[in-house]
């Protein structure tokens, strides 16, 4: 079977996220591209982002595939909720739209399985599932996405919290939210189709661990792209606040 270019470039890589929240500083597509191109220089293998000027602007400025969504709404569903949203996005020169991949319903009243298949009969684009569950990603897969993420895990309420994925920081034994390395697991075992590893990625240990089980790549945000979390770390670990 054929790989799209885009999948083989990011087999076995990094790809990293750069998004900034609404009201941040760093939320301007100018300031975004930037930063893609500075993790493009340290070796990202893929970049994803968000908001069509975003992604028009880093697709412009850099080669390396692009994974592309628009987040929009304040329902459930809010990751490129629509089949527009999903058209805009491929219109940006993304190679992969992603979307919310979960079986919550959708605002414009489609199918997953409907949404795919539009945006591979007028695009020719890949679609990028994210999911939180085991049963959520078989489900994809068979709607025909590309690729599933496990982006959602520990994020819709129904599956595994964070506080149940703890990942040890120290010898002592103490640990923290980590991400869902057995949800990673249980799809790559399963599908066909690849499976990317992402959400609460925080440490390099836990993207190599996600490798390891099967992923065909990593995707790491907040860790390297958001500074105002990352400095909140530092900060509490130095002032001694929980």
């Amino acid at each position: 079977m054929t790989t799209h270019p885009a999948l083989e470039a990011i087999r076995g890589g990094l790809v990293v996220s750069c998004q900034a929240y609404p009201g941040e500083p760093m939320r301007d597509p100018d300031t975004m591209c930037r930063v893609a191109q500075a993790v493009a220089a340290g070796g990202a293998a893929g970049i994803r982002a968000q908001g069509l000027a975003d992604l028009r602007r880093i697709r412009a400025a850099l080669d390396l595939p692009l994974i592309g969504l628009w987040k929009d709404g304040d329902g459930d569903v809010f990751i490129t909720p629509t089949l527009d949203h999903a058209l805009a996005v491929a219109a940006t020169g993304a190679d992969i739209v992603a979307l919310d991949g979960t079986r919550r319903p959708r605002p414009d009243g489609r199918t997953l399985a409907q949404t795919v298949k539009a945006v591979h009969e007028r695009t020719g684009r890949l679609v990028m599932a994210d999911v939180s569950t085991r049963e959520e990603g078989l489900a994809a897969a068979e709607a025909g996405a590309d690729v599933i993420g496990t982006t959602l895990a520990g994020y819709t309420p129904y599956s595994r919290r964070p506080e149940d994925t703890p990942w040890p920081r120290s010898s002592t034994g103490e640990t923290h939210p980590g991400p869902d390395l057995d949800l990673v697991a249980e799809l790559a075992g399963e599908l066909s189709v690849p499976v990317i590893a992402e959400g609460r990625y925080h440490l390099a240990e836990q993207a190599a661990e996600a490798m390891r089980l099967g992923a065909h790549a990593v995707v790491v945000g907040t860790a390297i792209t958001h500074p105002t979390t990352i400095t909140r770390w530092f900060a509490r670990a130095v002032t001694g606040e929980p």
